[in-house]
């Protein structure tokens, strides 16, 4: 692999972020033009494994393991990391945990989703209908109740486990994605996958949710992570509850992408929080001054409490870090006491790219994707996503070793372009010094709610990163139009946004992968299967979208080559939106395909509902005729737009 020559800042810059304002750095604002790849979400391929999450039998000697699209659960002996058994399940599995007597819980399908419960022995003993796409389910200390995250529902189901039944629904923010309790039970900690706020505020980023469980009504409080965090995929606690551990994508979103070195764009983010109070205390980087650790996905603490291990799905690699020493020098930075050479207070820490070095290893693997992890007696485990393997580092020897078992044949990605285009997208080792993934901008093929100043339309105009779905469908892409195909736009990606050469062939992969994609179904179409008033208010808004003119633009007649309702007429207009140096620019016309999940709305994140894109957004009905419609109207047409 061929990587571009770069100029890096001057030798006795410290180990902290880059100093934005060196005039070299503002020179090459103008040299390297950006482009923001459009993301990708997965395409399940029936003949993979998948392994995604794993669980450990409460003696720790077995080991469960998420085939995410096998329809499988497999069982692992810990001692030999051998393949004894697997269990055959009704629907993808997304997340499993496993209670103190044995019982095991899983949460499976998409927007019918389920929560199973199993005997040690993978007898089911029970089943209960939950939400669109469950995942990470967590049983109580007493084993009475479990919790699984429903994601586009964007809330908490509360089963009592002995009677499989829903007992509560508790609301939190934005795609809920993983989960841990806290001390004694007493918190729920819900970490949510992408901001829910404007990406114009001055603050944004993802929020952790922390549920009060000692309350009748369950009273949540939402508690934001650093400025830019997203993505984010993984929880845990300590063994006593006293710390939870959060893993983010910590974007660098407010200037130009001009240069990758020190984290410019994007780092790797682990965020601690106080597991008794809820409180937020710090972020420290996972990466290297030289070198990324992109998109970290699980997070696990040893049952001694001594080690926080994470995985980073975007490197082939797992960080295992001192916790003990790392809590002590979070103490040590909140009292204004110097702990690196870039660090004398708490608001160093999350630039000082140098904080865990003297505490944290690094175990690459040559399996990709790690994903789920958790340790088993002095064994690490993480599944290996895309080689349909476990990834094994032995901790008890003086130099530890990482090592991969095979839980099935190994995978001949060279024969499925759409599978290895996949594990591209998700891969952070192509990327100059390992920095980001396609994926670190665009989650699961979707945007990450932030806004980037990207080159190829200007400097100083920051925009949306957009959704993937039909992409290749609806050309131009981006925002502006700027690129006339999504193949286009991926290679301009490789180039300007990952800073590398690479094979015409990754590409093609990635354009294979892109074309695969399918859209999710809508919670809300879902929720009108069951709900009278839900689809009625779908079939008026419907008639409101070609009263309001909606149609005119976003037709849903304009299809695609095997029946694909699109909802754009592919065309640019200047509807008013601009602002700044974006006033009167034409910007292309999006799809309306699962706007649902898009949020925050317009070129520049502004509004965060579909009401307020038809109302405040909206003022002189220059985007669609909306000011003569009641508040009732607007919503039965927003309801309708987010059925789509």
């Amino acid at each position: 692999m061929k990587k571009l020559s770069l100029n890096v800042l001057p030798e006795n810059r410290t180990a902290g972020m880059p100093d934005r304002t060196h005039p070299s750095t503002v020179r090459r604002y103008a040299v390297w033009a950006g482009l923001l790849i459009l993301g990708c979400a997965s395409a399940w391929a029936a003949d993979y494994l998948s392994p995604e999450y794993l669980a450990a039998s409460p003696d720790g000697k077995q080991l469960y393991v998420t085939g995410a699209t096998s329809k499988k659960v497999l069982l692992v002996q810990a001692d030999t990391t051998k393949k004894t058994g697997e269990w055959a399940i009704p629907a993808d599995p997304t997340g499993i945990a496993v209670a103190p007597d044995g019982t095991v819980y899983l949460t499976a399908g998409g927007p019918e989703g389920v929560l199973l419960k199993f005997a040690p022995d993978g007898k089911q003993q029970g089943s209960v209908r939950i939400g669109h796409t469950p995942l990470a389910p967590v049983v109580a200390p007493d084993g009475k109740t479990v919790y699984a995250a429903n994601r586009f529902d964007n809330t908490v189901s509360v089963v009592d486990a002995a009677a499989m039944k829903v007992t509560a629904t508790v609301a939190v923010l934005r795609e809920p994605h993983a989960m841990a309790l806290g001390a004694q039970g007493k918190k729920l900690f819900v970490a949510n996958h992408l901001p829910a706020c404007k990406a114009t505020d001055d603050v944004v980023a993802a929020a952790v949710s922390v549920i009060d469980l000692t309350t009748p009504e369950r009273k949540v409080r939402q508690v934001l992570l650093p400025n830019g965090s997203t993505g984010v995929r993984g929880i845990c606690a300590a063994p006593d509850g006293s710390n939870i551990y959060v893993t983010h994508t910590f974007g660098r979103y407010q200037l130009p992408t001009t240069q990758l070195e020190r984290g410019w764009m994007n780092t790797a983010g682990l965020s601690v929080f106080n597991g008794e109070t809820g409180d937020y205390i710090n972020t420290v980087l996972l990466d290297d001054v030289d070198l990324g650790a992109a998109n970290p996905w699980g997070v696990t603490v040893s049952a001694d409490g001594k080690t926080i291990a994470v995985a980073h799905a975007g490197t082939r690699e797992v960080s295992v870090i001192e916790r003990a020493t790392l809590q002590n020098q979070l103490a040590r930075a909140a009292k204004n006491e110097q702990v690196t050479d870039v660090t004398r207070s708490a608001t160093d820490v999350p630039n000082d790219l140098s904080f865990l070095s003297k505490i944290r290893r690094r175990y690459a693997f040559s399996g990709d994707g790690p994903r789920g992890i958790l340790f088993a007696g002095t064994k690490l485990f993480t599944a290996l996503y895309f080689a349909d393997a476990l990834g094994v580092i032995d901790l008890a020897p003086e130099t530890p070793t990482a090592t991969v078992a095979a839980l099935g044949p190994a995978p001949d990605l060279s024969k499925d372009r759409v599978r290895r285009g996949e594990m591209l997208w998700n891969d952070g080792t192509m990327c100059f010094q390992q920095w980001q993934s396609c994926a670190s901008c665009h989650p699961d093929a979707r945007g990450d709610a932030l806004n980037w100043d990207l080159l190829n339309d200007g400097m100083g105009n920051p925009k949306q990163s957009k959704s993937l779905i039909y992409c290749h469908l609806t050309p131009p892409v981006m925002v502006t139009g700027i690129r006339p195909s999504m193949k286009a736009c991926n290679r301009k990606g490789i180039n300007v946004i990952q800073f590398v050469i690479r094979p015409e062939e990754d590409a093609l992969c990635i354009d294979d992968y892109v074309i695969s994609l399918k859209p999710v179904p809508s919670p809300v179409k879902t929720l009108a299967g069951v709900n009278k008033a839900v689809a009625d208010a779908i079939k008026r808004g419907e008639k409101l979208y070609q009263q309001a003119g909606c149609a005119q633009c976003h037709p849903a007649e304009k299809r695609g080559p095997n029946g694909e309702q699109l909802f754009t007429d592919l065309r640019k207009y200047d509807v008013g939106l601009g602002v700044d140096n974006e006033k009167n620019r034409a910007f292309d016309t999006p799809s309306l395909v699962e706007v649902w999940r898009t949020a925050p709305y317009l070129y520049d994140g502004r509004a965060t509902t579909i009401e307020e894109v038809l109302t405040t957004c909206n003022p002189n009905d220059a985007h669609g005729k909306t000011k003569g419609l009641s508040p009732e109207q607007i919503k039965d047409l927003a309801t309708y737009i987010r059925s789509l």
